[in-house]
């Protein structure tokens, strides 16, 4: 599978958080990703940038928070994450860069 220039585009980020950590002892890795990738282009962009097998994806969005900037109220933005899980025997170190 050949890497394209739109994969770049569907996988923003990896999450490192406390909760993500805990879901790679369970053979997922949690990516941010853009808020109008579906599921079947962050399989097909996982598996091209990293060279592995997924098992699975589950998505969420998570809503922006309203917060206040400059005393007045802002709401932050939108953030699709993305719960991949790999097949057996495979893994991705997030820690390294692409």
């Amino acid at each position: 599978m050949t890497v394209r220039p739109e994969h770049y585009d569907v996988i923003v980020k990896p999450i490192i958080t406390e909760k993500a950590t805990l879901a790679s002892e369970s053979g997922a890795v949690v990516f941010e990703v853009a808020i109008d990738a579906n599921k079947p282009q962050i399989k097909e962009a996982v598996e091209a940038l990293f060279g592995v097998k997924v098992k699975a994806v589950n998505t969420v969005v998570a809503k922006g928070k309203v917060k206040r900037f400059r005393g007045r109220p802002g709401t932050r933005r939108d953030v699709k994450k993305a719960y991949v899980m790999l097949e057996e025997g495979n893994t991705i170190d997030v820690t390294t860069g692409l």
